[in-house]
């Protein structure tokens, strides 16, 4: 494999699969998807 294909894989894990997922700090230590479906009922 390529070294531009693993950093392709490795930025799509992060940016789509571990994020996505991932408690943040500044958000109340909830993730993304969450916070965002709140902010929209709320």
């Amino acid at each position: 494999m390529r070294r531009g294909a693993i950093t392709e894989r490795n930025f799509e894990y992060i940016e789509v699969d571990y994020d996505r997922y991932r408690r943040h700090s500044t958000i109340g230590f909830i993730g993304p998807e969450r916070f965002e479906a709140e902010m929209y009922v709320n």
